[in-house]
């Protein structure tokens, strides 16, 4: 049997006075708009971006468009390694609840949307790097990506994550630069149009070892599709309200991340492959440091290396190599 592993799970609400914790990754998308002088207009208009499209996908019964208002909380899963109450904030991710102001009912909102990963940042800033700095003989290096995917696949089975969510996460990414996507015939009521593409890029096949697949949809109004990555069937085991809020929450972060794919003044072809060349965009009232994104992720990823890889590498090697979603007990406990 594989050393059991303590998981712990906290929360804290992504409001217009959010402020990040020590443990948050500063690229992700909710830490980086609240920083600096425009901290609070930024997440002001920020929720109030996603509150407008929340209500424009779910526009029955809403004749005024303002029925709904999206809630946010910051889902951080921390794991002890030892048992010694010493943590590693391993993964962060969004849930939402929907306020229904016509009923005052309080309904439930999709848990994932966007996915935050410490030992992510170290697997795409310091292992690949490393990798093509010296000779190669596939794009990227044996076993890339094996350990955060157990290690993904085991916080979500957990019966810690198990007791605080009813379903699996869905993350909604943006699509590949890398890749051709194919408008399909394919229409989903709420998704929209479906597309499809040949070949998976290297983020799908990172995700791939999470235990999770990809489909790609752009939604009405929307001008490109969104990556949506999900374990079970994304459009069956979804209600409408929870996928609306997948979208509105995270369609706005890719607005103000990547404006020349999501808020571009012309809609995805039938045959698209995504830009950030593209000129033809508008920009969002919101300041958002990509520059700095970019160099944080390798402090970030050097960082797990030295607290995490490197103290816990044979304890993390033994686990990985016996672990597997269909033999993991349910003796996980709450840290």
């Amino acid at each position: 049997m594989s050393k059991e592993f303590a998981c712990s799970i906290k929360r804290i609400r992504f409001d217009e006075n959010y402020l990040p914790a020590d443990s948050t990754r500063l690229t992700t998308n909710f830490a980086n708009l609240a920083r600096g002088e425009f901290r609070q207009e930024n997440l002001r208009n920020t929720l109030r971006m996603m509150n407008n499209r929340f209500n424009a996908l779910a526009n029955w019964d809403n004749p005024e468009g303002n029925r709904y208002s999206i809630e946010l909380d910051i889902i951080s899963a921390d794991i002890d390694i030892e048992g010694n109450g010493e943590t590693f904030p391993f993964i962060e991710m969004l849930k939402s609840t929907i306020v229904d102001h016509q009923t005052n009912e309080r309904l439930e909102g999709m848990i994932g949307n966007s996915f935050s990963s410490y030992v992510r940042d170290y697997d795409f800033s310091v292992v690949l790097p490393a990798y093509f700095s010296g000779p190669h003989d596939s794009d990227k290096p044996e076993g890339f990506g094996d350990l955060h995917g157990k290690l993904y696949q085991y916080l979500v089975n957990s019966e810690v994550f198990k007791a605080e969510f009813e379903k699996q996460p869905v993350t909604c990414l943006s699509v590949s630069t890398s890749k051709k996507y194919y408008r399909t015939g394919n229409q989903h009521p709420v998704l929209g149009v479906e597309y499809k593409q040949n070949e998976y890029s290297r983020t799908d096949e990172y995700f791939k070892k999470m235990g999770l697949q990809v489909r790609y949809f752009m939604p009405a109004n929307a001008v490109a599709p969104l990556a949506f990555y999900f374990s079970g069937d994304l459009l069956r085991d979804y209600t409408d309200i929870e996928l609306i809020s997948a979208i509105s929450t995270m369609e706005t972060f890719q607005k103000i991340y990547r404006p020349e794919i999501y808020n571009a003044n012309a809609a995805a072809a039938e045959v698209y492959q995504p830009s950030l060349e593209f000129p033809d965009y508008s920009l969002t009232q919101i300041v958002y440091d990509r520059v700095e994104r970019g160099q944080l992720a390798v402090k970030q990823g050097k960082w797990t290396e030295e607290n995490f890889i490197k103290p816990y590498k044979d304890i993390l090697e033994q686990w990985a190599a016996k672990f597997s979603v269909e033999n993991k007990t349910t003796e996980t406990q709450a840290a």
